[in-house]
């Protein structure tokens, strides 16, 4: 067997900057869509944070195949087998298709009494249920663009999800104020406007990804079988992280129905620190696409001791990163919520709770690139079992301890600090019990 060459900061570098313009596409499309609708008043506000909070738990509850594809995907490709996995992406696409038009129907026609579940009430509860009533039209397309772009990382290249996702968000970001306010004759539709835009980038990207799909890759769009030998452990894979992403969402629906209970200033500030913590996520998450991309090849070539010396890289650079944003929202502070709304109440809670968003970033780091390296062996199961005890055993308890207490927004970021914190201690201390090698030397 020939040496292979080490994996370096710099091969980790080159992928993880594309992961990271890719992952924030969906957070942008969020934020985008909150700025410009604060804009309309605290009402609008709170509907949005709520409606895009629960269509983002749909989409990361379902879009799990995409993890499970790149698993798959990459240790064929370390195996040097591609040929082997070219009939099951296809599968993958139209299973994530299929899966997002069921969910959309059942959604959509349950969204009034599931956004009563968050406790929105009146001008919110109508506002959140017509946003997400148009905005749920795309849990189809977007969910078989992550099928498609979990195929393009399994074969080592990220850089195509980037120029996807900067499509969609320029064409977001274009539309936005045009829908929302109007533009010459044509009359805004508030909103609603907001909801089209984000539903236009949806579009945008999953057309740019078939083309790709069918012009760069060796996949078919079209399966020329419903069966493959490895459609089992993608559905085993997929279960996990379903019931893995199923437990994460539980937090973020209590953390917004606290929010709501309290009022509509408490929701307001909570869906701005919210949106902030999930663009934060999303953009930390870039090294832990390089680390599912390259641990996954490194799966598929039996590299164990790369695989622990990379991970480990993947680790601290993602805690830079997360250190690094702490920083920019610390100095931001006083900036950063008027970019999303002016009312001073909304502004006043907001500051109350904005430094617990910035001391999470360098903590979450360490879960979200455990996250990745995770999901690049394929190892679901552990995902699952740490996210069930972080949520159960940790965010619950400490979220109704604290809002007995009376602590209101401070209790939901308490439980927020706390179950990052446990989460990432779990999948570092089972890192090294599992994958340290024998006689490994410390990585750089």
């Amino acid at each position: 067997m020939s040496v292979k060459q080490s994996i370096t900061r710099k091969d980790i570098d080159r992928l993880a900057v594309p992961a990271i313009i890719s992952g924030i596409a969906e957070p942008v499309i969020s934020l985008v869509d909150t700025a410009f609708v604060g804009r309309l008043g605290t009402a609008d506000l709170a509907a949005v944070g709520i409606a895009s909070s629960f269509f983002l738990l749909v989409a990361w509850v379902l879009a799990q195949t995409r993890s499970a594809v790149l698993a798959v995907v990459a240790r064929y490709y370390g195996e040097g087998r591609l040929e082997g996995i070219i009939g099951l992406v296809p599968i993958a696409i139209w299973m994530n298709f299929l899966l997002g038009l069921f969910f959309y129907g059942l959604t959509t026609g349950l969204a009034e009494p599931i956004f009563r579940m968050y406790n929105a009430e009146g001008e919110v509860l109508e506002k959140a249920v017509e946003y997400y009533r148009i905005r749920s039209l795309g849990h189809p397309i977007v969910l078989a663009t992550f099928a498609l772009t979990g195929a393009f990382r399994g074969i080592q290249n990220l850089s195509w999800g980037m120029w996807i996702c900067i499509a969609g968000a320029l064409v977001n970001g274009a539309l936005n104020p045009i829908l929302i306010f109007g533009y010459g004759s044509f009359e805004g539709m508030g909103i609603a406007g907001s909801a089209w835009a984000s539903l236009a980038a949806q579009v945008v990207m999953f057309v740019i990804a078939v083309w790709i799909l069918k012009s760069r890759t060796p996949f078919p769009i079209v399966p020329r079988s419903w069966h493959h030998p490895e459609l089992k452990t993608l559905w085993l894979l997929s279960g996990n992280l379903f019931a893995r992403t199923i437990a994460l969402n539980i937090c973020y629906y209590l953390g917004n129905r606290y929010a709501t209970g309290y009022s509509e200033a408490h929701i307001g500030a909570h869906s701005i620190a919210m949106q902030v913590w999930l663009f934060s996520a999303f953009f930390i998450d870039g090294y832990a696409a390089a680390g599912s991309v390259l641990v996954g090849r490194l799966n598929g070539e039996r590299n164990w001791r790369e695989v622990h010396r990379v991970s480990w890289q993947v680790v601290r650079r993602s805690v830079g990163i997360g250190a690094a944003l702490a920083l920019i929202y610390l100095i931001g502070y006083n900036r950063i919520g008027a970019i999303f709304t002016n009312d001073a109440s909304v502004l006043a809670l907001l500051g109350g709770v904005f430094w617990m968003v910035a001391l999470t970033q360098p903590i979450n780091a360490v879960a979200f690139a455990f996250d990745g390296i995770y999901k690049g062996l394929g190892d679901g199961k552990i995902l699952r079992n740490v996210l069930l005890i972080s949520t159960f055993l940790v965010f619950v308890p400490v979220a109704w301890g604290t809002d007995a207490m009376g602590w209101q927004l401070h209790a939901v970021w308490t439980a927020f600090v706390a179950w990052m914190a446990v989460r990432g201690l779990l999948l570092a201390l089972h890192f090294e019990k599992r994958h340290a090698p024998a006689h490994a030397s410390e990585g750089g």
